[in-house]
């Protein structure tokens, strides 16, 4: 049900004409206890850019990528060991835009609960499995508006989650919390118990909306910059 519910959001390579520099993530679903769950890394202290932070295994295009899924794939396999032929890989979502303007296309893709993690440290410090449906009934929640370098305002998640194995808390935010929710709300169908920026019944149409206006509100900051 979740794959052919997924397929039906599948945007394919509709985006890919964008002139913005492109990077892709990983979102690694696999079923545990009868549950979907999501699995997500924590990054490095040592990186420059976002150090500590929870996000999906991904990065930057290379030039002998040939798509995204290739992107998304190779940097999995980089950060946590995780074999390309050991992703079952079934669409990819609306893309986001990061903080420093790249387009990041969402992949999402099946694997094992069996699959044994190898992060690399320079990349990863921690590695960890969040069940889905916390990102529509979350235990600890709060949101803030954040205004974009292009003056858009949009609505940002934020999650606290406990993790029992680690014994810790993960703070879950951002474009990975944003395409944690989309991945959520497409799979299960039903209202969060916050606030989002979407119209659910019209999820596909209204998330298409939210992302060209976000992307209107750079390319126009472009234009002007010029």
């Amino acid at each position: 049900q979740a794959r052919r519910r997924l397929r039906q959001f599948d945007v394919g390579a509709r985006f890919s004409r964008l002139p913005l520099p492109r990077a892709a993530v990983l979102l690694p679903l696999l079923v545990r206890r009868g549950r979907l769950h999501l699995l997500l890394t924590v990054r490095s202290m040592q990186l420059r850019r976002s150090p500590g932070e929870v996000c999906f295994p991904g990065g930057k295009r290379e030039a002998t990528d040939k798509d995204d899924i290739d992107t998304a794939l190779r940097e999995a396999k980089e950060e946590v060991g995780l074999q390309p032929e050991k992703v079952e890989v079934i669409c990819r979502l609306m893309p986001g835009i990061d903080k420093i303007n790249n387009l990041v296309t969402p992949v999402v893709g099946f694997i094992e609960d069996t699959f044994q993690v190898t992060p690399n440290p320079d990349e990863v410090s921690e590695v960890f499995v969040v069940p889905l449906e916390y990102f529509v009934k979350p235990l600890h929640y709060k949101a803030f508006s954040y205004e974009t370098s292009s003056g858009y305002l949009t609505r940002v998640h934020c999650f606290t989650y406990h993790d029992q194995q680690h014994k810790k808390s993960f703070k879950i935010w951002g474009l990975t919390a944003h395409f944690a929710v989309f991945l959520a709300l497409v799979i299960f169908g039903e209202r969060p118990t916050f606030e989002v920026d979407y119209d659910i019944d019209n999820l596909m149409s209204s998330s298409e909306n939210y992302f060209s206006n976000l992307y209107a509100s750079i390319y126009e900051r472009k234009k002007s910059n010029l």
